[in-house]
């Protein structure tokens, strides 16, 4: 009875959960679930189609979780300025946010633009049954090219969409989100097949579709903020300026920079994991791609309930509910390692069918197939750690979430699957499965962490509404 009072809440507390984790579940699961589907059309095209578009999705991945980390931290400060009512502080945070992703995407795009051919020749290796590795490139830059004008809509739309959810309505930008998917997925089918008498652009046609999709996402959060100012008070003159109180401004950079750090540096350590595994040959490439194409969708549940950790617990703390945060936290945590377990079930059920779905070889689909099985096996350890990482967030813990997540990667994957990749001929079978279970190491110290760090605290700057 005690443990199921520790560690399960009851009918309110999952209604709470729920109402800000679902529209996040839905958002990202059909947004993942129309990739899948994106990636299915352009794995019907041919192997070095799918594999350049895979491997330039490697690099917008980076991008993406750089993004991530830009808002990260002034998301910190809103939710817990949301949870004292300062509307002042949250336009402030908007401000920060808007600003620190015009900076990134300049940069992003020159970066892909310099170095467009070397990041992606970094996966072309010869394997066990290979494919053409200069049409892969070709491919790939094709895709870049045109990809790179979304980018900007992408980045101005996490502006809002954080600010929105941070400050209680995860609807809005669930709603944005699909219509954005839905468009993305009906002009897939016309450009890259030419359907409807449109010429079929392959995958240029994809990349166009996903621009022009960016741009109604961003439209309808533009014009749903703008137009309901009652229900975002913060939006009123928040683009008049883009001056920041200076206290606040160094306060942001000082947490913010850690955090941008650690989701650029994880997200590089992931890539090149992954390049790792590239050097087994293009089929693991193909396999790669159609593999983490269904579990980034399965996956959506535990990632949806542990970034609702960082919202719901962030505001408990700032409004300085500090038990209340520790025990909502620790339920919450219960209840994404649960449904990673259902999830990681229903992945391997789905993990023979998946791949008879893409057009490529068959030593492709059978690295996919095993996969998609260990990921199934790791996934409550990586629910656990992906719920830490929030949990240690919330309370403002910068330096030891980066140590947790970016210091992780590169102390110990990084350095494992190179040796294993570069200095053994081991196959792709136990270098994937070995690199994999470090998940299972990195769970072991997100408890120690938990239990030795003490998370559950007010920010300090809360307490200065304003910061003139």
């Amino acid at each position: 009875m005690r443990f199921f009072k520790k560690y399960i809440g009851d009918r309110a507390f999952y209604k709470m959960v729920l109402a800000v984790a679902v529209p996040m579940m839905i958002q990202n699961g059909i947004t993942n679930f129309v990739n899948m589907l994106d990636n299915v059309m352009v794995g019907r095209l041919g192997t070095e189609q799918m594999s350049g578009v895979s491997i330039v999705n490697q690099f917008v991945f980076i991008f993406n979780l750089l993004i991530f980390g830009a808002i990260s931290a002034a998301g910190i400060f809103t939710s817990q300025y949301c949870g004292k009512g300062d509307h002042e502080g949250v336009r402030n945070t908007f401000r920060f946010k808007f600003l620190i992703n015009l900076v990134c995407t300049t940069l992003g795009i020159v970066a892909f633009i310099v170095f467009d051919e070397a990041l992606i020749n970094l996966f072309l290796h010869e394997g066990e049954s290979t494919g053409d590795l200069a049409l892969t490139l070709a491919y790939g830059k094709e895709y870049l090219y045109v990809t790179l004008v979304g980018l900007i809509p992408y980045a101005i739309s996490q502006v809002y969409a954080s600010t929105m959810r941070e400050t209680g309505d995860a609807v809005t930008p669930m709603a944005a989100s699909v219509a954005a998917v839905l468009t993305n997925l009906v002009l897939n089918a016309i450009l890259i097949f030419g359907y409807l008498g449109a010429p079929a652009l392959g995958v240029r046609g994809a990349a166009i579709a996903t621009v022009i999709s960016r741009f109604l996402e961003l439209g309808i959060l533009v014009a749903w903020c703008h137009t309901h100012t009652a229900r975002f008070p913060y939006i009123k003159g928040a683009l008049r300026t883009l001056i920041i109180p200076r206290p606040l401004f160094v306060r942001i950079v000082m947490k913010g920079l850690p955090i941008m750090a650690n989701e650029f540096l994880w997200a590089v350590a992931m890539m090149l994991r992954n390049q790792c595994y590239s050097t087994r040959g293009l089929d693991v490439v193909a396999g790669q791609n159609i593999a983490f194409t269904l579990i980034n969708v399965i996956n959506v549940v535990y990632m949806s309930i542990g970034t609702s950790i960082g919202i719901i617990v962030g505001n408990q703390l700032g409004a300085g509910d500090l038990e209340r945060a520790r025990d909502t936290d620790r339920k919450m945590m219960a209840f994404s390692i649960a449904a990673s377990v259902l999830m990681g079930g229903i992945l391997v059920g789905l993990s023979f069918l998946f791949p008879l779905i893409y057009k490529t070889t068959d030593l492709a689909r059978n690295y996919a197939t095993y996969m998609m099985i260990v990921s199934a096996a790791v996934t409550p350890f990586c629910a656990f750690a992906h719920s830490a990482y929030f949990t240690l967030r919330s309370g403002g813990k910068v330096m030891i979430t980066i140590l947790f997540d970016s210091v992780f990667m590169w102390g110990l994957v990084l350095p494992l699957s190179a040796v294993l990749a570069y200095f053994t001929e081991m196959s792709i079978y136990p270098l994937f499965a070995i690199c994999q279970a470090t998940e299972i190491v990195k769970m072991v110290f997100g408890i120690i962490l938990l239990r030795k760090v003490n998370w559950a605290k007010q920010l300090d700057i809360v307490a200065d509404a304003t910061l003139q």
